[in-house]
């Protein structure tokens, strides 16, 4: 009996082991269960690859960019983006003499141009949308863009460098000037820095061959002279990759033919017949060389004062850097220097021609305040603080009247029933303002033109030449005659005293003044104002016909 009984007793210590162990393996199973369920709560909270908070900070810090950016730049801006795009939509604007004689794709304008039809679809496209719409897409992609550095250095090195890298990057306030833009440079920019997070860098975890080399086409078709800072980048890959031949015949041709493919159609339909806008642009501003038409610099001018410039209080973090940065890293140096050198070897030189090569720089001054330690602190003030001067200043002040005026325009326009019963010329360097992308109304304008000489002549000078040798008597040619009369001038501030006896004699009265800079140079005045004709004449003949081929 106590035989059976301890007998039984062990059948039961078993039976609660074996009960005890499957209890544990339902536990360990269901540990593992919701271990998978948190990896996926934690992918869900990603998004480009980083912490969803990361990217809507940076996406709402560029929609912040986009509207405390109200000056304007550059005349490339607005006449080879926005007018071209409101001219394939509206069918009224004008177009330059880059799309005459095809040195431009139409590859970049036509995003602009299907936000344009799709608000126009909507019923939706005011002028306001018209102008604000295409830069927050421009600002979007920088955001993009500025994420995907921030992962690429993560990659490379810790998340300390890349949060480094990243300050730098959103402090820049060359970068923050230029990145909403709706310039073909901020889209080669954005595109350069997507394509090197594909690109195989040493310790890359995303390189991917098909996808940096379609982003470095996209951005040769839309800015031809990307291939600059890319050329240095393409001999190191090739140069290291042990398949040289799989990668031309598998990678780069197919990628190649399929961009150059798409561009050559897109530039089909609009141009109306088979060309290579990117041999033209190449044909023009390399080999020929005639971009000196619109101003020549010093060959050392990119190292005296551009890239100087574009850094600005970034320079000795940058100079810094590059001294710690590793050696494995010595390409995106080399890049730099390169770009810097071929550009120098163009006269015509602008600080936007190297802003590709800018967040580049960015990494070398983040290593520099990653190595920092007693002066961590002071360091990071002084460049907040001096950045954040120079954005505000260069967004909010400096080259805002061009833009201001605008606006005065849209309201001579929607005031008067009869759109033509008003005119406008503009009496300014020419390209000064935008046009009718931000006017959005088919009122009369004029202003003088600048073309370059095609012809080879020596003594050749543009319509805005001519005028501004003398004033005075080239309005008096003009306007002959009352009814040749525009209803309103618009002129910088500088040129009153010398026009003011056509002013007088032909009755017309100060109506608006608009601040421009505090740096007033040659033909550009700190103010621009706006004069309106008391008795309205017709608009003159030549102008109407002007505006019947700007239709």
């Amino acid at each position: 009996m106590e035989r059976g009984r301890e007998d039984a007793s062990l059948t039961l210590r078993g039976l609660q082991n074996r009960s005890h162990e499957k209890i544990k393996l339902r536990k360990r199973k269901s540990t593992l269960y919701f271990s998978t369920q948190e990896k996926n709560v934690r992918r869900r909270g990603d998004l480009l690859g980083e912490n969803i908070h990361l990217v809507l900070f940076t996406i709402a810090l560029r929609i912040l960019n986009c509207f405390l950016v109200q000056t304007s730049f550059v005349p490339d801006e607005y006449w080879q983006s926005l007018e071209v795009a409101h001219h394939m939509v509206f069918n009224y604007g004008y177009l330059t003499w880059e799309w005459t004689e095809r040195l431009r794709s139409y590859t970049y304008p036509l995003i602009f141009a299907s936000i344009y039809k799709i608000l126009h679809l909507l019923g939706k496209d005011s002028v306001q949308l018209l102008i604000w719409i295409p830069r927050l897409a421009q600002a979007l992609l920088s955001a993009v863009a500025d994420v995907r550095l921030y992962s690429l250095m993560k990659q490379l090195e810790n998340q300390e460098v890349a949060r480094w890298v990243f300050f730098c990057q959103l402090g820049s306030w060359f970068t923050w000037y230029c990145c909403t833009r709706t310039l073909t440079n901020t889209m080669e920019t954005v595109l350069t820095i997507i394509a090197l997070f594909y690109y195989p860098l040493e310790g890359s975890k995303s390189m991917n061959s098909v996808k940096y080399s379609s982003l470095v086409a996209l951005a040769f078709i839309i800015r031809p002279t990307a291939v600059i800072p890319w050329t240095p980048l393409l001999f190191r890959h090739f140069c290291q990759e042990p398949r040289k031949l799989d990668l031309i015949l598998h990678h780069f041709l197919p990628v190649g033919l399929a961009t150059l493919s798409l561009s050559l159609m897109i530039d089909r339909i609009f141009f109306g017949q088979w060309t290579l806008v990117q041999f033209n642009f190449l044909k023009f501003n390399v080999l020929q060389n005639l971009g000196t038409f619109y101003g020549s610099h010093p060959w050392h001018w990119y190292f005296s004062q551009g890239f100087p410039v574009i850094l600005g209080t970034h320079l000795p973090f940058f100079i810094h850097g590059c001294y710690l940065a590793p050696k494995r890293h010595r390409i995106l140096l080399v890049t730099v220097l390169w770009t810097l050198l071929v550009y120098s070897m163009l006269s015509h030189k602008e600080f936007r021609f190297i802003y590709p090569v800018l967040p580049f720089c960015m990494v070398f001054c983040g290593y520099s305040l990653t190595h920092l330690k007693t002066w961590k602190k002071p360091a990071l003030s002084f460049l907040f603080l001096s950045n954040l001067f120079l954005a505000l200043y260069t967004g909010l002040v400096h080259q805002r009247g061009t833009l201001d005026v605008m606006s005065h325009i849209q309201k001579v326009c929607y005031n008067n029933p009869n759109k033509s019963s008003a005119s406008i010329f503009i009496m300014m360097p020419c390209h000064s303002t935008p046009y009718y992308s931000h006017v959005h109304c088919p009122l009369p304008m004029r202003f003088l033109q600048c073309p370059p000489d095609l012809t080879g002549k020596s003594q050749y000078l543009d319509e805005a030449d001519v005028f501004y040798l003398n004033p005075l008597n080239w309005l008096h040619r003009e306007f002959h005659d009352d009814a040749s009369l525009p209803t309103h001038l618009i002129t910088f501030s500088i040129l009153e005293e010398e026009i003011s006896a056509f002013l007088i004699s032909s009755n017309y009265n100060k109506t608006a003044v608009f601040f421009h800079t505090h740096l007033p140079e040659g033909r550009i005045g700190s103010h621009i104002y706006v004069y309106e004709r008391k008795l309205k004449g017709k608009f003159n003949t030549k102008m109407n016909s002007e505006l019947s081929e700007i239709n």
